[in-house]
């Protein structure tokens, strides 16, 4: 069975939900625009901790809208006019997508709506009143959608095995069917650059694939566009805004609480990367946004067979040096020039 629920309809004439997104040219303006948190400092000399604690929290709040803002504009992810279907799932990263879209709303050259949505998967002791509080409180418009897929994926995976595959094709399939009932124009997740990085090195190490999560895609069935605006934010970004926010965050019972699985080891080992090399992690992130496939091996992407016509074409086309300065040297002097 599958029910939604709604709070308060959208109304264009409010200003917090109708805004838009810079373009280049306002990057800095944009990234320096004030926020409420801005007004938070404090003069007083015996509040010195506590300002410099807001100090932190603005800092935090305007790089995470910088790298959002960027990510947004590099990738053109969101444009004028889009309905925004935000996947909401009661974790931090979800969270914090939501929050910054909001805030960077209000400084936007295109009108947009966001629209937040939960999949209630019906685990075992979930609390579901939790996400209609807070969305009720912060006045976003929000469904739920109810679909049982916890007692499909307990049938279908054997004890022991890991429920992530299924869960997460039940999950998107039912996301993706939703957008199209609401009218969104892009779906928006909130998965960040570290989980970039695990998948590429998890396809690496167990796909036999070079393929990661990218910024913006296009559905197999070309119905949606998926957006991940958080790319360039680092997963302890995230967690810090969402402590420093006091967002109420919704354990995952289902696939977080499997031990040993394999996107676990890689994050620890990126971790201990991390912190033994500082910089490699965004020297990898980089790699990600900068590939040569001359110089990798997939005969789809480069044309290696073409590469003799290819040779035959530049020396065809090629001056030779040589024969134009012996031809010059057989000028007379007065047409040298």
């Amino acid at each position: 069975m599958q029910t939604t629920h709604t709070a308060q309809h959208y109304d264009p004439a409010h200003p917090e939900q109708q805004h838009a997104l810079p373009g280049d040219e306002d990057r800095q303006d944009w990234a320096s625009a004030d926020t409420e948190s801005d007004l938070l400092e404090s003069s007083s000399a015996s509040a010195s901790d506590e300002m410099k604690r807001k100090r932190e929290f603005n800092k935090l709040q305007k790089r995470l809208r910088r790298q959002v803002g960027n990510a947004i504009i590099d990738y053109d992810m969101i444009q004028d006019g889009d309905r925004i279907m935000v996947c909401l799932s009661g974790g931090k990263d979800s969270y914090t997508l939501l929050e910054i879209l909001r805030n960077l709303q209000r400084n936007a050259p295109v009108n947009f709506e966001l629209i937040a949505v939960n999949l209630d998967q019906k685990q075992p002791g979930f609390p579901e009143h939790i996400l209609p509080e807070y969305l009720d409180k912060q006045g976003i418009r929000y469904h739920i959608i109810e679909r049982d897929t916890y007692s499909v994926v307990k049938e279908k995976v054997p004890e022991g095995k890991t429920t992530c595959a299924l869960c997460s094709r039940l999950r998107r399939g039912t996301l993706y069917g939703f957008a199209e009932e609401i009218g969104a124009t892009k779906i928006a997740l909130g998965h960040h650059r570290d989980d970039i990085l695990e998948t590429l090195f998890l396809n690496m190490f167990f796909g036999g694939s070079l393929k990661s999560m990218p910024p913006k895609l296009l559905s197999d069935d070309g119905r949606h566009i998926v957006i991940r605006p958080m790319a360039y934010v680092s997963e302890a970004d995230s967690a810090a805004f969402a402590e420093a926010m006091q967002f109420p965050i919704i354990p995952c019972n289902l696939c977080g609480s499997q031990e040993n699985l394999q996107r676990q080891n890689v994050k620890q080992m990126l971790n201990e990367w991390g912190r033994r090399y500082p910089g490699r992690i965004e020297s990898m992130f980089k790699a990600v946004t900068n590939v040569a496939p001359s110089q990798l091996g997939d005969r789809e992407l480069f044309d290696f067979k073409g590469l003799e016509d290819k040779r035959r074409e530049r020396l065809r086309n090629r001056i030779d040096i040589r024969d134009t300065t012996d031809a010059a040297e057989e000028l007379p002097t007065h047409v040298i020039r």
